[in-house]
Order: structure tokens, then sequence, then C-alpha cells
């Protein structure tokens, strides 16, 4: 496995800006390994994870608490009330508040939702949402919408979203988030691109996305990254993570 270059590392800038790295994983209601699917979080040393089928049944909070404590985390929000989208964060963030929104259910297809919240870093002040689009492209390109609306919503200047969005570059939700937003990867690849499956990758189907505002210093699957291995991504979960650092202006 190639080893990609060094992704910038977390920090405060003299100007109170702050660079943090942000993680999106799809981890399968925890029903894989969990001890690899804590490796990889750790190994990848997140300010923000953005978790989406995180447990949302018989004792989900137990479940998500002790993944966050294993990774180094803590759960920001989410989970059972967002429909399976959660927050992590680490010690590194100041939360000024969070909202688990679930969204209208179409007949016939899974509930959704979204984990938000706003956050702190030194000086930089960032909203942060968590999603899984539906399965349906209709519903899919509608909860694209709600998704830009809740953004907006937040009343900050900075965003970060990301998640499991069921559809590839191109797609209709797709692009209608990336006529308002970055796509991260697309800025600055870095890292692997395919995110589905986990064992021969064909697909990108999960994503982070950020304000025109935020600067994209890389974005990629972490494939190669030190301690991060080919069988604890196999292992840990039915979808790759997406690692991206991103430099935050000051408020």
């Amino acid at each position: 496995m190639v080893t990609p270059p060094p992704l910038p590392e977390s920090r405060t800038e003299p100007d109170g800006s702050a660079v943090i790295r942000v993680l999106g994983y799809n981890i399968r209601s925890m029903r894989d390994d969990t001890a690899a699917l804590a490796r990889v979080i750790s190994a990848c040393a997140p300010d923000l994870v953005l978790v989406q089928e995180a447990p949302r049944f018989f004792r989900w909070r137990k479940k998500l608490a002790r993944l966050a404590a294993a990774s180094g985390q803590v759960v920001l929000t989410g989970g059972g009330p967002a429909a399976g989208p959660a927050v992590l964060c680490s010690l590194r963030a100041t939360v000024e508040r969070t909202e688990d929104v679930l969204l209208p259910l179409t007949p016939g297809q899974h509930r959704r939702g979204f984990a938000t919240a706003v956050v702190r870093f030194a000086g930089a002040r960032l909203g942060v949402l968590s999603c899984h689009l539906g399965l349906d492209g209709a519903e899919r390109y509608e909860q694209a919408g709600m998704l830009l609306d809740r953004l907006a919503g937040l009343g900050v200047e900075h965003a970060v979203a990301g998640g499991d969005l069921n559809e590839r570059p191109g797609g209709r939700a797709f692009t209608r988030l990336t006529a308002a937003l970055q796509d991260c990867r697309t800025t600055a690849p870095w890292g692997g691109g395919n995110t589905f499956p986990p064992a021969g990758p064909d697909r990108r189907i999960d994503a982070l996305l950020a304000t025109k505002g935020v600067e994209v210093l890389g974005c990629g699957v972490p494939l190669g990254l030190p301690g991060v291995t080919d069988t604890d991504l196999r292992a840990a979960t039915d979808h790759l993570p997406v690692l991206a650092a991103l430099r935050v202006p000051a408020v």
C-alpha cells in the first residue's frame, strides 16, 4: 500500500483560526469488529467524527459511548434521536449547542435524520452536520435541500457536513449539494477516493462537504495512514472512512 503524504495535524494558528481533522464514517450499527473500528478512528486523530448508522435501538447510548471512549472521543449528539447519524468530538472542541432532527418519513423507506451541532476550536466557530441520505433518488434529492436549509439555519458562517450520501458524484442530490458546498475530496484530493465496498471499493458514495470559506488542506480515504491497516478497514464496517484536514477561519 502506498503511504499518502502527511495530512496536516490539528493545531491553532496565531490568528485564532484552527486546523481540524474531520472523519466521516458509516459504522453499520457497530455490527462488525468494534476493536478494529476504534483503532481506525484513533489512528485518524480526528477532532470531529461524523458517524452514520450509529446504534439506535437496544442500549445504543452505552454502545456509542464505549466506541467514543475506545477511540479517544466523546459523544456530542445523535444516535437514536437522529435515526442513526451521530457526532463524536475530541476534548479540543467547545460545544455551543446541539440538535437532532428527524426528516419527513417517506412511506416504505427508512426514517432519516440529521445530527447537528455548533462548536468552537480556539477562535474558530463551526457548524457540523452528519447525515445518511435515503435510497430513493427523489427522496434523496429533497433531503439534500433540507441539509442545505439546516446548515443555513445553524446561523454560522462556516460549516462542515458529511455522511453516506448513497449516491456517486454527478447524481442529482450530490450535484445539488456541491452547487452550494465544496466537495472536500475534489477540492484537495489526498489518500484514496472510493469508499464502498471496503474490499475492492469501486464507488464514492461517502463525502465530506464544507462551506466556501473553509480551506480544505486534504481529503480522502486514509489508506496507508500510519496506524490504519487494510485488515482493520475491512473488518471495521462495510464502508471506508473519509478523513479531511480543514482550516477554519477565526470569527
